[in-house]
């Protein structure tokens, strides 16, 4: 039935979805849109607490401007009943094979650790029901590790996804016909989303929010839950300076915490050389060593990765040039077009709520 074969019963719903908005200026009611998270013993409680969060944080958003609840949340797992979660804690459940056809619209597999993944990956019922219900969801996807899970059901081949970082080298291993990014904090390809980790998880459900019912609501529900800001899909999941630091027995590690809070300043061989306390030869070994690329190569990395936020916050070229330590701006257009294959003007155009 099309929008205006509605209008007359629905007139005094006191609902308008965004969409719907723009095509009448009569208030529609529209059916609740049902996650359901799908679960398995040992599972890790915050991927789905913290996305089910979101999601009822969008129900009170809407609930204060006098609107109805546009989620209804459920968990599923294979066999139903409690589940017992990595923290010990039980969730209740409704077995998978009980859904009707119409009981999902989004669809989202938690992830877990190694062994409970391997476990999932394996698990009969949900190989048998995972596939007809993502061929009838609106939207599947998945959170953390919780990839394995549709991979090693053949639901993600031919498709772009993240994962969590520490599991990218096996699940590119694994399952080579799907194209794995690595350092995305969430990917959309088409009706499949998939979140790097753990509290990447938050951010992917933001997005959501923001697809089904504005950034607006979205805005609330990140201030309600004290979000620092909503990040961005296109946000690496592990900067490169922490990808470094956070290698065991890193010498350099304090230098490029120093580099992180001083990308402004000159940070030439003969600079870090010194802080360093080595000859610019031994240092410019050194580091190559420990980090698998140059250190002039690497601080760009660090400056770009910088960029990318600062412009998303909508901030002028100028200013970011400046803060990154790539100025004049044509300076930071040069470097931007070079890594990215797209001026920095352009990417800034293309997020613009990213920030807000």
């Amino acid at each position: 039935m099309i929008a205006s074969e509605l209008a007359f019963t629905l007139r005094f719903s006191g609902y308008c979805h965004p969409r719907l908005a723009e095509m009448t200026e009569t208030c529609y009611f529209l059916p609740m849109h049902r996650i359901v998270f799908v679960v398995y013993p040992d599972f890790e409680l915050l991927d789905t607490s913290g996305p089910a969060s979101v999601f009822n944080g969008a129900n009170r958003a809407l609930g204060q401007g006098g609107r109805p609840p546009y989620y209804k949340i459920e968990l599923v797992s294979a066999q139903g009943g409690l589940v017992t979660s990595s923290s010990g804690i039980d969730v209740a459940t409704r077995s998978i094979a009980e859904l009707g056809a119409g009981e999902v619209d989004t669809l989202l597999v938690v992830g877990a650790e190694r062994d409970p993944v391997v476990a999932a990956m394996n698990d009969s019922i949900l190989r048998e029901w995972l596939p007809q219900l993502t061929v009838r969801a609106t939207r599947f996807g998945s959170i953390c590790t919780g990839a394995f899970v549709l991979a090693a059901c053949g639901l993600l081949d031919g498709h772009r996804v993240a994962t969590h970082w520490d599991a990218c080298a096996p699940f590119a291993q694994a399952f080579p016909a799907i194209s794995l990014d690595p350092d995305a904090l969430y990917v959309t390809d088409e009706r499949l989303w998939t979140s790097a980790g753990v509290t990447t998880g938050i951010d992917m459900a933001l997005a959501i929010v923001t697809e089904d019912l504005g950034s607006a609501v979205t805005g609330e529900v990140a201030k309600r839950l004290v979000l620092y800001a909503r990040r961005p899909g296109y946000q690496s999941q592990f900067s490169p300076v922490l990808q470094v630091q956070v290698k065991a027995q890193n010498p350099f590690a304090d230098l490029i915490g120093w580099m992180q809070t001083n990308l402004a300043a000159p940070l030439d061989v003969p600079t870090l050389a010194s802080r360093a306390g080595l000859s610019e030869r031994t240092f410019h070994r050194k580091f190559v060593a420990t980090t698998g690329e140059t250190p002039a190569r690497f601080v760009e990395t660090a400056r770009l990765d910088a960029a990318r936020m600062l412009l998303s916050r909508g901030l002028s070229l100028k200013s970011v040039a400046a803060q990154v330590g790539l100025f004049p701006a044509a300076r930071l257009c040069e470097a931007f077009e070079r890594r990215f294959g797209i001026s920095p003007r352009l990417f800034r155009d293309m997020h613009p709520e990213a920030g807000n």
